[in-house]
């Protein structure tokens, strides 16, 4: 984390923006959400996204998202950070999108034969990295998701998940443990 004049740091900083924007968006300027989608979106998109899911997918999902956050502006509290409040909704979004995704299977038909898929080359023994994190529990790799990809800090994942930073600070060493360990193995 960078010190800036004054004291502060840039993730403060960039928090006190955001807050700002997320005020003004509430009183209604046009160009404070136009700001928003411009500024979060690309964290929430890599959050969104899953090694298994489609890019698509993963687009829909960020645009209901940004329903949803439009739904909700009001009940954002000016006193709070607005990253986890953003990404609580993303959370439910995503956990929505898998839930709808599950009915979905339940009702397809399944063909008497799949075709063969495509086979991936790989000039590498490294294991699929996406494969391990697929492989962790859902609570360990959504914080490392959350974490890693998205860029959070352990206080803002805390509150996305409602939880305490030890909590996570927990999931993430577990994670990270797991990981090392099947790399070390070669998995």
């Amino acid at each position: 984390m960078k010190a800036l004049p004054g004291g502060g740091t840039e993730s403060h900083a960039r928090e006190e923006e955001l807050r700002a924007l997320m005020v003004r968006y509430q009183a209604g300027e046009a160009r404070a959400i136009d700001e928003l989608v411009e500024r979060l979106s690309p964290a929430l998109l890599r959050y969104l996204s899953g090694p298994y899911r489609q890019a698509s997918d993963a687009e829909d999902l960020l645009q209901e998202s940004w329903l949803r956050i439009h739904r909700a502006r009001q009940s954002y509290r000016p006193s709070e950070p607005v990253l986890p409040w953003v990404f609580a909704i993303a959370r439910h979004t995503r956990l929505d999108g898998f839930r709808r995704q599950q009915r979905r299977g339940r009702h397809e038909v399944l063909v008497p034969e799949a075709p063969e898929p495509a086979r991936r080359e790989t000039t590498t023994t490294t294991p699929d990295i996406l494969r391990l994190l697929d492989e962790l529990p859902k609570s360990q790799k959504e914080v490392v998701w959350m974490l890693k990809v998205s860029g959070m800090s352990l206080e803002d994942v805390a509150r996305a998940l409602g939880s305490s930073v030890g909590a996570i600070k927990q999931k993430a060493h577990r994670a990270y443990s797991t990981l090392r360990q099947r790399l070390e193995k070669g998995a």
